[in-house]
């Protein structure tokens, strides 16, 4: 096991935490306009999204060149996501969907580890 994001686990951590306390500390927040709640909102779940994106489609080279454009089974987990949380209003759904088709291709020997 290594240690190595740690530190960047505590950075993030750092930096996203004014967006995630504003409502805590912030008097009247609830009285915001309905377009800034919406907003201060999703800048969580797009911040996850872009970081998930960036490990999902683009991986290190197997002759350690650096990074390489991907194309695999996880595509198919991202689509099948947007759809299902497009479609019933439910992130969780979309991520378990997404977690069971890279799980079941990886067990089908269908996907690499």
């Amino acid at each position: 096991m290594t240690t190595g994001l740690i530190g960047l686990a505590i950075l993030m951590g750092l930096v996203t935490y004014p967006s995630r306390a504003i409502p805590l500390l912030a008097p009247g927040f609830d009285r915001l306009p309905p377009r800034a709640l919406e907003y201060l909102r999703l800048v969580g779940p797009a911040v996850l999204a872009s970081i998930a994106a960036a490990q999902i489609f683009v991986n290190q080279a197997a002759d350690g060149r650096g990074p390489s454009f991907h194309v695999g089974v996880e595509w198919l987990a991202v689509a099948v996501c947007v759809v299902s949380v497009a479609w019933r209003r439910n992130l969780l759904l979309g991520i378990i969907l997404a977690v069971l088709i890279v799980a079941g291709a990886r067990a089908l020997g269908l996907a690499a580890a």
